[in-house]
Parts: C-alpha cells; sequence; structure tokens
C-alpha cells in the first residue's frame, strides 16, 4: 500500500481529535486504506465526511475503514458511514470496517447497524474481500460475510436465503441485495 494524502487539496481545516490516513491499495481498483486515530463525534464528524466524500468523488469506491486507533463513536459519526455506503454502492463500490474495539462495534450494533456493513478482522481480509468483489463487479452482493444480529458470530454466505446461526442456531434471512433480517 502507497500513501494516497496526496488525493485530498491541501486544507487549512484541522481537527485535533481525528487524525485521518489515506492509503492507495495498488492491487485492488479503486480501493483505499481509510486509517483513523482519535474519535469520531458530532463535532468532527462533518470533517471527516468532507475527507471521504473527497477520495470518493475521486475514484476510490472500495474502502476499507481500519478503526484500530477509534476510541469512541457517536451516532452521528455512524451516520456519516452510512451515507458513504449509499455514495459506493451505486458505483459498483463497497465498505469493510476492521480493527473496531468492542465499544465502538456495540455502538454499531445498539443503533441496528452491524448487519449492514462488512466487518473483517484484518486488512488483508478486508482487501481480499473488495478484490473478490471488484472481480465479480456487478454480480450482486454476494460472497457476503456478516456478523449474527443476535450473538455476533461471524458468517458468510454466497447466496441468498434462510439461514441458521450456527452459534446460538437463530434463523437469518437474506435476500437477493444482501439485506439482512431476522427469519
Amino acid at each position: 500500500m502507497e500513501e494516497a494524502n496526496d488525493v485530498l487539496e491541501q486544507t487549512d481545516e484541522k481537527i485535533d481529535s481525528l487524525e485521518i490516513k489515506f492509503q492507495k491499495v495498488s492491487s485492488v481498483s479503486g480501493c483505499l486504506v481509510v486509517s483513523m486515530n482519535g474519535y469520531i463525534d458530532t463535532y468532527n464528524a462533518p470533517h471527516f465526511k468532507r475527507q471521504v466524500d473527497k477520495v470518493i468523488d475521486t475514484g476510490y469506491v472500495r474502502l476499507v475503514f481500519d478503526f484500530s486507533g477509534i476510541s469512541y463513536i457517536s451516532s452521528t459519526g455512524i451516520g456519516a458511514f452510512v451515507q458513504f455506503l449509499k455514495e459506493v454502492k451505486p458505483r459498483s463500490g463497497d465498505m469493510v470496517l476492521v480493527g473496531m474495539v468492542e465499544r465502538v462495534f456495540d455502538v454499531f450494533h445498539l443503533l441496528g447497524f452491524s448487519s449492514f456493513f462488512h466487518v473483517e478482522s484484518s486488512l488483508e481480509d478486508a482487501v481480499h474481500l473488495l478484490a473478490v468483489q471488484s472481480e465479480g463487479a456487478g454480480k450482486g452482493p454476494f460472497p457476503k460475510v456478516f456478523g449474527c444480529p443476535i450473538c455476533y458470530k461471524r458468517l458468510r454466505t454466497n447466496k441468498d436465503g434462510r439461514f441458521r446461526c450456527s452459534e446460538c442456531k437463530t434463523i437469518i434471512v437474506i435476500n437477493m441485495f444482501g439485506h439482512i433480517s431476522l427469519g
């Protein structure tokens, strides 16, 4: 991966509470790792959103967000990620979240957003998932890696349908668009 901070125009706007770094992933077309350090709240979320919107507008639609440096996220911060997903999906892009500490993941889950995002355990797994998706662009959201909405067990499917979680035995329904609901 190579530094991609040149993608952004220089700006005088600096936020002490959040540091953002961008790295190109040369092995996957339009892929960028967004590393964050600090916290995302109501006050710095607009700055964060502007910075990521700039890279999306330049053609980076496969984004890996590295949360390993994030200690807190507010509902406003999560709203920014929902907007990013809405921007990249119509462009045959996707997002993967990695390195989430438990309390940050809990905020996503409590607000009901954990099932909308791919969550991987490592940068390598996230890049691999986006590489597989980019090779099959236009073939739908599968394969899909997701967390069980009840027990958080990481699950994977290659097609839509009704499934039973191997851990807690909850029935999960995944539609043809990859949206998850309880069955």
